[in-house]
């Protein structure tokens, strides 16, 4: 194993010299590095040249079967990469044998939403006059009648509402700035919420705040308050179903697509810089529509 260290050492002297890596980077390399020649060792090779592409997916299960997550194994399999490319310059192995090997493409994440029905239940549940009802109800409304963040959404100030065309100036990630779109529903409880329940919430603060959303104190409100609320309106709701506010942001997006959105449309509606990531929801929209045709076509079924 004399020629495994001696390469494993000037590897983490080209880390520490020529690559200026911090001495966590170094570490982890060097304990991934370490960890490899371990699994050598149990399949009793010797040479980095007896080390070829069937090895290394033999290694990538035992990896799997440790139970590490799959973000771990790539990020090990990255370090024996570049290990190995070190070594092909160095002349001490003839190729990289970890350049043929990747990773299984992982399965795109369904994302969670609700349907119509649930929603309905949701907007039912603040029907008082009590101010934080008020602003509880136009948080829904805004969050799932425009799909923005909740980030997005505690970021709203009373000059970011424009009644006049209906919009709001969001400011998203990056310090980019959208104009989103809100309907009638949207329109209605803002409305009611800022003439009644944001003045009542106001008067228990010294100074006017500039966010639309406050808190029982007339604070703005938190992300982590806008979650509080959200479980509060389930339980309320009587459902059985878990919610995050980035659901009502799922919801928003796969309704608009069923409806017959374009994507390019959504995309800039949820303020994505890559259509990839809209993309994930014409997953549903598929079931949907396959759903649709299968109830409706008929020959689709006997």
């Amino acid at each position: 194993m004399q020629n495994l260290q001696d390469a494993a050492q000037l590897f983490k002297e080209y880390l520490q010299i020529e690559k200026n890596a911090s001495p966590l980077t170094v570490q982890s390399y060097e304990d991934d590095v370490n960890a490899f020649f371990i699994f050598l060792r149990s399949e009793d090779i010797h040479s980095l040249r007896d080390i070829d592409d069937a090895l290394i997916r033999v290694w990538l299960t035992k990896l799997y079967e440790h139970g590490l997550l799959r973000r771990s194994v790539s990020r090990k399999l990255s370090c024996l990469r570049s290990f190995f490319r070190f070594l092909e310059r160095e002349e001490l192995v003839k190729q990289n044998p970890f350049l043929t090997v990747s990773l299984p493409k992982e399965m795109a994440h369904i994302p969670d939403f609700f349907y119509e029905e649930e929603l309905q239940q949701l907007f039912s549940v603040n029907t008082s006059s009590d101010p934080l009802d008020q602003r509880n109800q136009a948080i829904l409304e805004i969050l799932y009648g425009t799909g923005i963040r909740v980030s997005e959404c505690t970021g709203l100030s009373m000059k970011d509402i424009d009644f006049s065309i209906g919009t709001l100036l969001v400011h998203g990630k990056g310090r980019k700035e959208r104009y989103v779109p809100f309907g009638h529903f949207a329109e209605e409880a803002l409305e009611t919420y800022i003439e009644q329940g944001r003045k009542q919430l106001i008067e228990k603060t010294e100074e006017a705040p500039v966010a639309v959303f406050l808190n029982a104190r007339g604070k703005p409100i938190s992300a982590r308050g806008i979650r509080l609320i959200l479980n509060k309106m389930v339980k309320k709701a009587a459902l059985t179903v878990d919610i995050h506010p980035h659901k009502l942001r799922h919801s928003f997006a796969t309704h608009m697509l069923n409806q017959g959105a374009d994507l390019r449309s959504v995309q800039e509606l949820l303020g994505h810089e890559h259509l990839s990531s809209t993309q994930i929801y014409t997953h549903v929209t598929k079931d949907h529509l396959r759903n649709i045709y299968m109830n409706s076509h008929p020959r689709a079924k006997k």
